[in-house]
């Protein structure tokens, strides 16, 4: 076990109007302290005033008094916890030691009424219990995270797919172009010998020629602005039949978008707003009920404390033994005289409609949590239906500017065509008999210079569109390596939470194997829990739930082993199994490690050398264990212990 951090070092309490304590000074040394003492001699208080420094609000302030105050001077440091009564309710202060009071409420502070241990006897949710103090939710947005990043991979993997199946036909296109260019390239070396033998033959004037030669340039330069042109509209006629398919498949994605009215999202906004105010409500009405609970229970424990003055009072034997027989005491509450029997069945009573009220609480955060997912889903809706509409009002500005630029190209294209017209006419007026053959060879050339630029043109746009897949298709490796990696990362992660779960179980059935092995019960072999899927209601839907199945193994009297249920555990043997699985719940979790105390309260129902043995096995773990014993249970005990007798 790792206890660097923890210092060999006395604490000091100092407690002031908490529960039924006026004022009292305790100081702790490193190890075990007992508080010996009957019942309401303040064990309790002291224990809750503890409690309530380390950060839990499972503490009251003294019914008379207006403030109270709890400090703690621990491994040099100093943390005080206040309370304050204004108009009825009592409200908190200081700085305790815990910032997240939650884990020590469940596992450290072991009092009577400590949710680890009536988990057995109220039959709570077990593995809502062991899961609690972990942090599952930071696994589940790292899921969300790995899921959006592999699908962003997955969508530039099927780009480059089709991408890479592009390739063999611009490969292909590639090559064709070469032959057609190195063919184009020596039609027009032939041409241009053929000139060339007619040049020394003809004889015709310089100037004619020149003008010839002239037109035929300017005839090449119109047919190649004509082919660019061509060209432009074929661009922006495709361009404006993909706007137009992108935009049809918005507008049929939008028609398939939920029509959610804003009268829907106000009133899911109104029923978030109301179940939260109703979740605040019971969780208020949950502390008023602890706050009632734990005040009659200290009464309670001082009204005990009768029978202890009446033994030792000085009276005569028929006194004492009316005064033993009367069970009647004061009712706090309202004056009256009630039998105490009344009061403990009326706290129990409470306790049970606190934990009922407890189990609306957690109802209403589950339905919550529904309606926020709900409530985002139709937010997401919103944004995604905006988001069409704006890129619908985009597209119909493109398309609109594309129209009007391709109205301008077909103008341009016919202002061309009329301009090759008007050129081959006057061409065709300065040749003659004697030009008729060159002006014919000059034309060809003129059309294979032509056809030549175009296919260079081409292959350059191919051997450009070939390279720029090339560079995109490098990245193939590197994101299929990336979402190989997030894979793995997230079936680790999916598998975590089971992994969590499974550890937990099989720690907490070691640790209560080891606890049950010290307390030494005859008749118990193994007390263990099962983690199970069972399928069960979640709202509206039946959904597959892992649960934790408590089991208990007894032994007959000849040895021989069985499974019994816990429902047929006695009252006593559900008091130890739910403190045996509290004891394990703090060493699986290793409370120790972030909360210096522990606290033991009402073992009654083990005998005095259990207990002995179930403190000295504790011992090796917290800082500091206090533990409240009757005078009886507390010789039991070795003598190397602090021992506090007065309060």
């Amino acid at each position: 076990m790792n206890r660097a951090n923890i210092l060999d070092q006395a604490a000091k309490l100092e407690v002031e109007n908490m529960g039924g304590i006026d004022k009292a000074s305790v100081d702790f040394s490193p190890g075990i302290t007992v508080l010996e003492g009957r019942n309401a001699t303040n064990r309790t208080s002291l224990l809750r005033s503890i409690m309530a420094v380390m950060g839990s609000d499972n503490a009251s302030l003294k019914a008379d008094a207006d403030e109270g105050r709890v400090a703690l001077d621990v491994d040099e440091e100093t943390y005080v916890r206040t309370f304050t009564r204004t108009n009825g309710s009592v409200t908190t202060g200081g700085n305790p030691y815990l910032d997240e009071p939650e884990l020590a409420d469940l596992f450290a502070f072991l009092l009577e009424t400590n949710e680890a241990r009536r988990s057995v006897i109220s039959g709570a949710d077990l593995h809502e219990l062991i899961m609690r103090p972990v942090d599952t939710e930071s696994i589940q947005s790292e899921i969300q995270q790995l899921e959006r990043e592999r699908s962003q991979i997955d969508d530039e993997l099927d780009e480059l797919n089709e991408l890479k199946g592009e390739m063999p036909k611009l490969e292909e296109d590639r090559s064709q172009l070469k032959d057609e260019i190195e063919a184009k390239k020596e039609e027009l070396v032939a041409k241009e010998e053929e000139i060339e033998t007619l040049d020394a033959d003809v004889d015709e004037t310089r100037e004619e020629k020149q003008e010839l030669e002239a037109c035929l340039d300017e005839l090449r330069e119109k047919r190649a602005e004509l082919d660019r042109v061509r060209s432009d509209i074929e661009v922006e006629q495709e361009s404006i039949e993909a706007l137009t398919t992108e935009r049809r498949d918005l507008e049929s994605e939008l028609d398939e978008l939920p029509d959610t009215p804003m009268g829907e999202h106000d009133e899911l906004k109104n029923e978030i707003s109301r179940l939260r105010d109703r979740k605040e409500s019971l969780e208020s009405e949950v502390s008023n009920l602890q706050n009632v609970i734990q005040f009659n229970e200290e009464r309670l424990e001082e009204s005990e404390g009768t029978v202890t003055s009446v033994l030792s009072a000085q009276e005569t034997d028929s006194t004492v033994t009316d005064a033993l027989v009367d069970d009647m005491v004061v009712c706090w509450t309202c004056g009256s005289e009630v039998e105490e029997e009344n009061i403990t069945q009326t706290l129990d009573q409470l306790r049970d409609i606190r934990q009922e009220k407890l189990e609306t609480v957690r109802d209403l955060e589950s339905e919550l949590s529904q309606l926020k997912g709900k409530q985002q889903e139709y937010r997401e809706q919103q944004q995604r239906r905006e988001s069409i509409e704006r890129k619908l009002t985009g597209i119909e500005s493109e398309i609109v500017e594309r129209e009007e630029r391709l109205d301008d190209l077909r103008d341009e294209r016919e202002h061309l065509n009329e301009g090759v017209e008007d050129l081959e006419s006057e061409i065709e007026t300065l040749e003659s008999a004697d030009f008729s053959e060159i002006l014919d060879l000059h034309k060809e050339a003129n059309q294979l210079e032509f056809d030549l630029e175009r296919l260079e043109s081409e292959l350059e746009d191919v051997t450009e569109q070939i390279g720029s897949i090339e560079e995109r298709l490098a990245e193939e490796t590197r994101l299929n390596s990336q979402r190989e990696e997030i894979s793995t990362e997230l079936t680790d992660l999916r598998t975590r939470i089971d992994q969590i779960e499974e550890n937990a179980v099989e720690q907490f059935n070691e640790h209560m194997d080891a606890v049950l092995e010290t307390l030494g019960y005859e008749n118990i072999e193994r007390i263990w829990i099962e983690r199970v899927e069972r399928e069960v209601r979640d709202g509206r839907r039946k959904v597959e739930k892992t649960q934790f199945e408590l089991h208990v193994v007894r032994s007959t009297d000849t040895g021989a082993a069985y499974e019994d249920t816990v429902d047929h555990l006695s009252e006593s043997e559900r008091e130890v199994t739910g403190l045996v699985f509290a004891l394990a719940g703090y060493l699986v979790h290793e409370v120790y490690e972030r909360v210096p105390f522990m606290i033991l309260d009402s073992l009654e129902a083990i005998d005095s050398q259990r207990i002995a043995s179930l403190i000295n096995y504790m011992a090796d773990y917290p800082e500091f264990l206090v533990v409240a014993l009757l005078p009886e249970d507390a010789q039991a005990l070795d003598d190397d212990y602090t021992l506090i007798t007065e309060i």
